[in-house]
């Protein structure tokens, strides 16, 4: 489709390249860059210079970005926050598509197909491809780390309506006084409810259950009134 070039990552909080089963990164075996010379998977410091991935950790739909200018299908608050810095390092590339992989836990991967070609139509096919690459994404990604890690799915139980209650209030910054109050319910009752919830969630303490919750969706984003 023009973008010939790839970089993937299977959690971009880890500075880890992706490998196969024989113990090599993609990037020597399977995929190629613009620079050949830039062996971008042994330097570990590379996810916190490269723009895109900050980008991917803030926007979660695909994006593309020419000339170091990223955009979305839609105006992005975030994308545009980015476009407004100083000159980032483009490291060969003159436009890429870059498909972020949410995954559950937490996890964030991402695949970017780039080009250093000024003649290829970037914008174009994002509008006729972005969803396509978006779902090779999160199939290659997901697969992946299914496979590398090798884990033991687990399967939270799910969280009484009580319990999300408490955790949403919590997560909001109420103390346990607070939130028996708002909830009318007693304090050892709200007590119970979020430490049941961090058993069931398999973590320990209010703080790690906030935290697991929003990231299984149980717990919304805050919206600013």
């Amino acid at each position: 489709m023009g973008l010939p070039y790839i970089a993937v990552s299977a959690d971009i909080g880890s500075p880890d390249p992706v490998m196969g089963s024989d113990g090599r990164p993609y990037a020597e075996t399977l995929f190629r860059w613009v620079d050949p010379a830039l062996r971008y998977w042994e330097d570990r410091g590379f996810a916190l210079r490269a723009r895109v991935l900050h980008a991917a950790r803030v926007c979660s739909e695909p994006f593309y970005a020419i000339d170091g200018k990223m955009a979305t299908w839609r105006p992005h608050p975030s994308l545009d926050s980015f476009n407004r810095m100083d000159e980032a390092e483009r490291f060969g590339v003159r436009g890429a598509i870059i498909t972020p992989a949410y995954l559950p836990g937490g996890v964030i991967g991402a695949i970017v197909w780039a080009t250093p070609d000024t003649s290829v139509d970037v914008a174009g096919i994002f509008a006729k491809r972005a969803a396509e690459l978006h779902a090779l994404a999160l199939q290659f990604v997901g697969v992946h780390n299914d496979l590398a890690t090798r884990r033991i799915p687990l399967t939270p139980a799910p969280l009484t309506r009580r319990e999300i209650q408490c955790l949403k209030w919590a997560a909001m910054g109420k103390t346990d006084g607070d939130i028996s109050e708002i909830m009318h319910i007693s304090l050892p009752t709200v007590r119970f409810h979020i430490t049941n919830a961090a058993r069931k969630l398999n973590v320990m303490g209010r703080p790690q259950a906030i935290s697991r919750a929003a990231t299984l969706g149980y717990v919304g984003a805050r919206r600013v009134s």
